[in-house]
């Protein structure tokens, strides 16, 4: 053990005591240059990979730029179908029919008859047929000069939306257009249609909408609601208490809308209800 711990000492010894061998310095990269290009019209060179790879954009559809390209015209699309769904339902005949059919099912004591699908889809296509002459200009006067590059978009924006305040200011009420002027608190009043805002304009003709289509439901109502006050009458003086006067007077509502033909009058009144340009 004496003679293993006097060898590692010395070994040690003579370990620390051997000079250090210097360490190579690392090579130095090699100068790199960077093929120099002067764009007119820069300050200072810019620097160009040749294996760069560059991406180009190109919103115009002719050197002009005037007429969109197919790009623009692919992102607008997208971008109306996205508030689509809002525009037709907020900006159109839509909701006062939607709410008069749904007010007339209840009247019938019907909940699920007919189906919400064919109330939308009718309420749909009749808010189309309205519509129509209004869209019409709105294509004619807005979309189709920008798409030939008549107009850009703000005139576009201009000339399409003309149409649809014709439409809403026909169509609204005093009292709605009165009361958001004045929630706007402008510091000048308006002199004309033209100078009323559109966000003073759309929430007064949706409060116009749902004020004329309870107005239509409760007219409709109240000849269903005469059927269930004498058919409730006829089964209390009968006593017949345990019997339901929803179940007895349904079959003499659903008889009195059919002989009336109720879909077509019903129909017929929402549409000349509407003044349309």
């Amino acid at each position: 053990m004496t003679v293993v711990l006097a060898f590692t000492i010395a070994f040690a010894a003579l370990w620390m005591a051997a000079p250090v061998a210097a360490q190579d310095a690392p090579p130095a990269p090699p100068d790199i240059e960077l093929p120099v290009t002067v764009i007119p019209g820069q300050d200072g060179p810019t620097t160009d990979d040749e294996d760069g790879i560059s991406l180009n954009i190109d919103l115009g559809g002719d050197e002009d730029g005037a007429v969109p390209s197919e790009s623009v015209v692919l992102i607008i699309g997208l971008t109306l179908l996205s508030v689509a769904p809002s525009l037709v339902i907020m900006l159109t005949s839509f909701t006062r029919i939607v709410i008069v059919f749904s007010l007339v099912r209840n009247a019938l004591g019907v909940q699920s008859v007919p189906p919400n699908q064919v109330v939308v889809g009718l309420s749909l296509f009749l808010s189309i047929f309205i519509m129509g002459p209004t869209l019409q200009a709105m294509n004619e006067e807005g979309l189709q000069p920008y798409l030939e590059g008549e107009l850009d978009q703000a005139e576009a924006y201009d000339a399409a939306v003309g149409p649809l305040r014709e439409f809403m200011f026909a169509n609204v009420g005093t009292d709605e257009l009165e009361l958001m002027l004045a929630a706007e608190d402008s510091e000048v009043a308006p002199d004309g249609p033209e100078d009323v805002s559109m966000s003073a304009l759309v929430p007064a003709f949706i409060l116009s909408e749902l004020k004329t289509a309870f107005i239509i439901g409760f007219v409709v109502f109240m000849p269903f609601l005469v059927i269930d006050l004498v058919v409730s009458s006829v089964l209390m003086s009968l006593g017949m208490m345990m019997l339901p006067p929803v179940f007895v007077s349904l079959p003499f509502k659903i008889l009195l809308f059919v002989m009336v033909n109720g879909w077509v009058l019903l129909a017929e009144t929402l549409i000349t209800s509407f003044n349309t340009t």
